[in-house]
C-alpha cells in the first residue's frame, strides 16, 4: 500500500491558502471525493485500492503525529510514503518529485521527518513563491497563509495536473 499525505491546515480560514497546496493536490488527485474523518489517526482519509490518501487534521506543525499513527497502524515503511506539500523555495508553477529532499524551512515537513525513523521518503514539492521582493516585504509565514489569487490558483491547477500524472507513473498506477 502507498500512503499519499497532503499537508495543510484544517478549517475554513485556511481554504485556498498557499500553505494548503498539499490538501489541494490530494483533493484534485482524488477527483474531489469525500474523505472520512478517522479520529484515531487525526486525519481525513480516502482509500482507493492500494493507495491511502490522507489530509492530517492536526494543523501543519503537528502533521507528523498523524502520519506516524497511520504508518504504524498499517505497518508501512518510508518507501511507501509520498508527502505532498507547498514549497516556498520553488517558484509558483514549478514542482519537484524527489526522495529525501525538502525545503530549507517547513514546519510540517520537519514534523513528519521527526516522527519517522528515516527521512528518505518521496516528496512532491509544489512551488508557491510568487513574491515580488520590491512589492512584498512581509514574512514567509504570513505569505504562505495568504489566499491564492485567481491567476495563482489557475497556475497551481495546471502544475498539479502535470504533477499528478507524474506521480501516477512513479507509483506504477498509470495503467501502462
Amino acid at each position: 500500500m502507498k500512503l499519499v499525505v497532503g499537508l495543510g491546515n484544517p478549517g475554513n480560514e485556511y481554504v485556498n491558502t498557499r500553505h494548503n497546496a498539499g490538501f489541494m493536490f490530494v483533493d484534485r488527485f482524488t477527483g474531489g471525493v469525500r474523505f472520512s474523518l478517522e479520529g484515531k489517526f487525526e486525519a481525513l482519509i480516502y482509500r482507493d485500492k492500494d493507495v491511502l490518501l490522507v489530509k492530517p487534521q492536526t494543523f501543519m506543525n503537528e502533521s507528523g503525529r498523524a502520519v506516524r499513527k497511520i504508518v504504524d497502524f498499517y505497518k508501512l515503511g518510508v518507501n511507501d510514503l509520498i508527502l505532498v506539500h507547498d514549497d516556498l523555495d520553488l517558484k509558483l508553477g514549478e514542482y519537484k518529485i524527489q526522495k529525501g529532499v525538502g525545503p530549507k524551512v517547513h514546519n510540517g515537513v520537519s514534523s513528519v521527518e521527526a516522527s519517522l525513523p528515516d527521512k528518505n521518503f518521496l516528496r512532491l514539492r509544489i512551488g508557491i513563491d510568487n513574491r515580488d521582493n520590491a512589492l512584498y516585504s512581509g514574512s514567509g509565514a504570513d505569505y504562505v497563509l495568504g489566499k491564492l489569487g485567481k491567476g495563482e490558483q489557475e497556475m497551481l491547477d495546471e502544475i498539479m495536473e502535470e504533477a499528478a500524472d507524474e506521480l501516477l507513473v512513479a507509483l506504477g498506477l498509470d495503467g501502462e
